[in-house]
């Protein structure tokens, strides 16, 4: 469900798949190829939530922000992430079940692991993994850990065309 609050329509690309049993509020712009899956919601109603091109937010995940929020380019959001964070750099993984709250800063190409809570106003630089409650950077990211961001992010592309033929009025996703 797409839904206007205070007159702010979110601006979607025509690429960009959105489940019909997701919700997306307010003032929320969402880029080429991006997609976002069952049960998430996107609320935008105290600032711009924008969301880059080649980014999958997965089911049951929530995204809010007090202020504007930034979540790049090829990200992707695990299923069940609670998401308050200021920015999510291009190329980064955000882990199923994990929590980042107001003001987080995660640098590009990083990869948070499942189940992480990281507190707020911290930041993260690029290329870390970040493990824990509360998330502690672990060190650099390994080769492998590159591959499956890069990974998750090609199949979520792949799929969201593969959906978006799918879906229709009589078989919402």
């Amino acid at each position: 469900m797409i839904s206007t609050f205070d007159e702010m329509t979110p601006s979607i690309h025509s690429t960009a798949f959105i489940s019909d049993m997701a919700h997306v509020i307010g003032n929320v712009r969402i880029g080429q190829q991006s997609s976002v899956w069952p049960g998430a919601v996107i609320r935008a109603d105290s600032g711009l939530i924008s969301i880059g091109n080649y980014t999958n937010i997965q089911d049951n995940s929530v995204l809010h922000a007090d202020q504007d929020a930034f979540i790049g380019n090829s990200v992707t959001m695990g299923h069940g992430v609670i998401c308050h964070a200021k920015r999510i750099g291009d190329g980064s993984l955000i882990g199923n079940g994990s929590v980042l709250n107001d003001g987080v800063v995660i640098g590009e190409g990083c990869l948070v692991a499942a189940g992480t809570v990281i507190s707020e106003n911290t930041v993260v630089p690029d290329d870390m993994l970040v493990r824990g409650v509360p998330g502690e950077i672990i060190g650099k990211l390994r080769i492998r850990h590159s591959q499956l961001i890069r990974r998750a992010s090609r199949e979520y592309t792949t799929r969201l065309r593969r959906y978006r033929h799918f879906q229709t009025p009589d078989n919402p996703l």
